[in-house]
This record gives structure tokens, sequence and C-alpha cells, in this order.
């Protein structure tokens, strides 16, 4: 069951319940049971605080598993619920008081053959109220309507009550007597509410109130609301109680049904949001022209008149024909590269130098290669336009022959004709300097 503001009530507090009582069993065993008698409460729950939540702690796999559907582990629950313990010493005090009214009644009782078991037992009627008290409060505090520990309770036992109705329902030719009875009438064929039941607000108080009534006799327990217990005397006779609180108890599991899913898509959007925009940024950066801005200053007449303006200049697209500009931008993206990278890289290299010369007629992912293989990944001689933003370095040899539209032996064969050439020459000139 799921209410606002609560932590507590939902099936992993089983899992809860066994991990306190097997931590407090090891603080007393470590300070001694005797502890528990110690007339000054106050100093007997400091060390019993301090000597659980080692315990928890140390509690391993056991302490991880699942809470509730929060995300909370059994093992912050258990150790939240420890505190809430120190900030409420009354209930520490009655837990001191009832284990010295064993003690006066048959002695030293953890001591003897299943009092250990006895001792665990008080621990779990300890936090069985406390986790009531800190629910009921943050239900308050959540909603701003009250709520006492023994209403937590009633909503608790009529969740369990709806579903152990649902579950007849489910079996009805196997519990037809006791189906009949919660339902007023004989029932001979699969009941059309069997298929109505999906939620507590699907539940009927007067459902509820006799299958109370049918416990008695088919189980030969008395139910909830037909005991002498005054717990839920409030609701004996009040089907609209029931009715309010079944409804409610509906209305937020339907609320709470996607687990904060929404949330947690959201978050992952605005997450990759946040990614994609520095990485634009990033290779905005590493796009630019090496070296600080460089702003041309006009004097305000001049704006004004609009006399020394010159003719903004045209960038040539030179080795990158205008027709691949839309072909190269595609294959730049596929090949993990921006889609500018063909056209700023043509741009930021010097072709009035000796190499670039030399191997003019070869396509840029070649030239790019012949670099690569002569001088490695990275030099200082690199323009920033030609390395790849994510890794920094010039592109591998297999971007450079997707981006060329070839396969990779081809492109190992075109650089090393390029660098033959490049050799040959420079063997060329290198004589005629001699002659």
């Amino acid at each position: 069951m799921r209410l606002p503001g609560t932590r507590y009530q939902e099936h992993g507090w089983e899992q809860v319940r066994k991990l306190l009582g097997h931590c407090s069993l090891q603080a007393c065993a470590r300070l001694g049971p005797d502890t528990l008698l110690d007339p000054d409460p106050e100093q007997s729950l400091g060390a019993y605080v301090d000597a659980v939540a080692q315990a928890l702690h140390a509690a391993g796999a056991r302490s991880e598993a699942h809470g509730n559907s929060y995300g909370d582990t059994c093992g912050e629950l258990a150790l939240t619920l420890v505190f809430e313990l120190q900030a409420r010493p009354a209930d520490w005090v009655a837990l001191c008081t009832a284990v010295a009214a064993e003690y006066a009644r048959i002695g030293a009782f953890w001591s003897q053959p299943g009092g250990e078991a006895l001792l665990r037992k008080k621990f779990n009627d300890l936090y069985a109220v406390l986790r009531d008290k800190v629910d009921s409060d943050n239900y308050q505090a959540a909603c701003g309507r009250p709520c006492s520990p023994n209403r937590m309770y009633a909503y608790r036992m009529l969740d369990t009550a709806w579903h152990e109705v649902a579950r007849l329902f489910a079996g009805w030719r196997e519990h037809a007597p006791q189906v009949g009875a919660i339902l007023g009438r004989d029932v001979v064929a699969m009941p059309i509410e069997a298929r109505q039941l999906r939620t507590s607000g699907d539940c009927k108080p007067e459902w509820i109130m006799r299958w109370s009534e049918s416990l008695e006799l088919h189980s030969g327990a008395a139910g909830p609301l037909h005991t002498r217990s005054k717990r839920f005397a409030s609701l004996k006779n009040s089907p609209e109680k029931i009715g309010a609180m079944l409804r409610e108890i509906g209305e937020y599991e339907l609320l709470s049904a996607n687990r904060d899913q929404d949330w947690l898509h959201d978050a992952s959007e605005a997450s990759a949001w946040l990614d994609d925009y520095w990485r634009v940024l990033d290779e905005s950066e590493q796009g630019s022209t090496p070296g600080p801005d460089l702003i041309l200053q006009a004097r305000q007449d001049e704006l004004d008149s609009g006399d020394g303006l010159e003719p903004e200049p045209t960038i040539d697209a030179g080795p990158v024909e205008a027709q691949e500009a839309a072909r190269l931008a595609l294959v730049a993206q596929e090949l993990s590269l921006p889609p500018n990278y063909a056209l700023l890289a043509a741009l930021g290299e010097d072709r009035a130098s000796w190499a670039a010369r030399r191997m003019a007629q070869d396509s840029l992912p070649v030239r790019l290669a012949v670099y690569l293989k002569l001088l490695g990944p990275f030099d200082d001689s690199y323009p920033s336009e030609w390395l790849d933003p994510q890794t920094g370095e010039l592109p591998t040899m297999q971007q450079l022959a997707g981006l060329d539209g070839i396969s990779l032996p081809t492109l190992r064969k075109r650089r090393d004709a390029a660098i033959a050439r490049l050799n040959e020459m420079a063997g060329m000139e290198e004589e005629r300097r001699w002659a």
C-alpha cells in the first residue's frame, strides 16, 4: 500500500522488520541484554542506537534489498527508523518497561530456551508501532489532514481486506459459499464483480463488512471488524468511512502507478539536451580559427557613411565541390565527425605549402592519410580544423576512407602512391640542388 508521505507500508516492510530484529539482537549481545534494565533510559538508548547502526552498516547484501517502490533500501529504511526512535524516547521507555516486567516475572529470559525469540518479538512490536507513528506524521505533513497511527493501521487493514476479497472473487469456484456471502446472493456462475474489481476504489464497503463477518464461519477466526478489539470500532458501522478510505488508497495508487517514470524520462531528456548543448559548444570551439579573435575596428563616421567598407569576402569551396557538400555532411555524421568537417578541413589547409602543392591532385582524405602516416595522429603543425573534436587527433583511416567513399585498402594504396611521389619529388629537388 502506498499513501502520500509513507515509506513503511509496502511489502518490503517484512524484510525491514527482520533486519531490525536481527541487528537489535546483535546490538544487545554486544552491549549486554541487561542494558535494557538500565535505570537511565536516555543513556541506554544512545548506546543501543550506536550499536544497532553499526550492525546495520555491516549487514551487507541483506541491507541492500529493495524496501519500497520509492527506491529506499531495507538498510536505509531501518536506519531511519532507528534514528526516529532516538527522537522518540517514550517508545524506548515503553520497551524497557516491558523487558523489565518480563525480567521480574521469569528472570533473565534472554538466556533461557526461546528467550532470544521473545526478545526479538519485543523489538518487533516496538518498531511495528513506531513505523505507523512515523508514516502517520509524514502523511499529515504531505496532505495536511489529521492521521493517527491507529488510522494508518486501519488503512493497512482495508488494503489487505480488499486484496483478500479480490483473491476470493478470482477463485470464486473454490470459495463460492464465501463469495456468495460477500455479494449477498448465491453464486452459480462467474460474478461480474470479479471482472470489475481492479483497484481498491472498485471495492464496495459492504463487501468488506460482509467479508469480515464471513471469516468466523469459513476460517474459524473472527474478522477484523467483528472482534472485541476497539481498534476498528469507528469502522464497524461506518460504510461511508470505509468507502472513503478505500477510494483514497485507490486514487493514490493510480496517481503513483508510474513510479515516477514520467519524471525520470524528463530528467533523461534534460540530461541528453545538456550533453548535446555542451557537445555543440565544444565542436564550435574546436572548429574556430586558432589564436585570438581579430576584430576589425571602424570609426563611427565610416560606419554611418558606409565609406571604407569592403565587400564581404566569399568563401571559395576550393577542393570541396558544391554538389558534394550535402553528401559529405551526411557521410561525416555517419562517421561521428562534424557535418562541416570536410569544408573546414579543406579551408584550414595551407595550399601554398610544398606538400599541398605536390598532392593537389589527391583528395583531402588521401592527403590527411599521408600526414597520418608520416607525422602521426597528432602534430603541432596540424590546423585545428583537421582534428576530430572527440579525440583531438586526425580521423582514423576507417573514417577517412568513408569520407572519401572508397575502401580501406584503396585508401592505403593511394596514400602510399602519394608518399612515393613526394619522396620522388624530394629526391629530384635534392639532386637539382646539388647539380
